[in-house]
């Protein structure tokens, strides 16, 4: 039986966040921040569903028809009788629910920095902050309330998609929609420092 990606992803994803991320690091720390995880940025009900996800997504074939949110959407609205694990799931894929109390926070996140603009000089000035490598570069992204929308008038330098780094800046409650995704927080961003 071959297992599908989107099925495989958010289980390997969000077990990959919950324990690399949560594991303690001995970087030197600002205390100007408050050092965050990324399930802290969604409801715990968005987290339930995304952590017992229908059974059914197991049997679709990797790169099916069937093998999207627009089909598992579509699949929704055909049938009146879709159970509640159905439809909770979908709901959680897509969810711009935030935390309110990190508006306006300062806040350090551990993440990866998917490019959405750069300079002349190939500097990446808009992007998105990201809690796995790979997001929005392999469908399906993550949930909005699982990315963060990040801006850097005069660019930043990135070597290589695969680097992962603490981003440290001032979080804002903001809905930014892209090609690439959609994102439910903004952050001001004031240091990037490699994740070690």
């Amino acid at each position: 039986m071959k297992i599908n990606p989107f099925f495989a992803l958010w289980h390997i994803s969000i077990t990959f966040f919950l324990l690399h991320f949560a594991m303690p690091t001995y970087a030197a720390k600002d205390s100007t921040y408050q050092e965050i995880e990324w399930v802290q940025l969604m409801p715990n009900d968005d987290l339930a569903a995304l952590l017992n996800p229908p059974d059914y997504l197991s049997n679709i074939e990797d790169g099916s028809v069937q093998d999207s949110i627009e089909a598992l959407s579509n699949a929704l609205s055909d049938s009146p009788t879709t159970n509640d694990t159905i439809r909770r799931f979908q709901q959680a894929l897509t969810s711009v629910r935030v935390i309110k109390t990190f508006d306006n926070k300062a806040i350090r996140i551990p993440g990866y920095m998917v490019p959405l603009a750069s300079d002349e000089q190939q500097n990446v000035t808009e992007f998105f902050i990201v809690p796995y490598f790979g997001a929005c570069l392999h469908m399906p992204p993550p949930p909005p309330n699982q990315m963060i929308y990040g801006k850097i008038a005069e660019g930043f330098k990135l070597t290589g998609l695969t680097e992962a780094f603490w981003f440290e800046g001032t979080l804002h409650i903001e809905t930014t929609d892209t090609e690439t995704g959609t994102s439910a927080y903004g952050m001001t961003i004031n240091n990037i420092h490699v994740f070690e």
